[in-house]
């Protein structure tokens, strides 16, 4: 064999070598970038959870307080039982966005109850809740920060090949439904 017929060997066994050490690095970026998903979606679930054991606390709270805010009240419940059982990822994000926006409006209808807004209970939960809330909507940033990274390598050429040939899927960044960027309207 020749000079040059080993030579064309060796480098092909180096491309091979460098492709086969192209795919591993990929694909453990990949794992980690999924597993980092993960974990971010459990701390949010952590301070859900939080949350959604506080709201029967300040509801029952509210509810001596507020005889004409049934509505509010039963609206905060209704939003609270949807989230206790998500059937898919974007129904559950649709109805955490339904207990926010309930929640904003019973905040906004206790300030018309100075009984109510004095009672120190009341006082804690909504200060709970609210920096609960303040948690969530933190992590749900990062969430989003590390789904857009793995998103964005699972379109990168030449990524997406590896991403292809082990099937990972892209992942649902948390958006708030149209209808809950608007303002709170309260009427008496």
């Amino acid at each position: 064999m020749s000079i040059i017929g080993v030579g064309v060997i060796a480098g092909i066994f180096v491309l091979l070598a460098i492709l086969v050490l192209f795919v591993i690095i990929t694909y453990n970026g990949f794992i980690h970038l999924k597993n980092n998903i993960d974990k971010t979606w459990s701390n949010i679930d952590i301070l859900l959870k939080q949350r959604y054991d506080e709201i029967p606390k300040l509801v029952e709270v509210c509810k001596g307080y507020m005889t004409h805010e049934r509505e509010t009240l039963e609206r905060v419940i209704r939003a609270r039982n949807m989230v206790g059982s998500p059937k898919d990822s974007k129904k559950f994000l649709e109805n955490q966005g339904e207990l926010t926006t309930a929640l904003k409006s019973l905040f906004a209808v206790a300030e018309q109850y100075p009984e109510l807004k004095a009672d120190s209970m009341f006082a804690r939960l909504q200060s709970r809740i609210t920096e609960i809330e303040d948690s969530i909507a933190d992590r749900r940033e990062m969430y989003n920060e590390v789904v857009t990274i793995y998103n964005i390598k699972l379109q990168k050429f030449p990524d997406t090949m590896v991403g292809s040939a082990f099937k990972f899927d892209q992942s649902v960044l948390w958006e708030i439904d149209p209808l809950h960027r608007e303002d709170v309207k309260i009427s008496f």
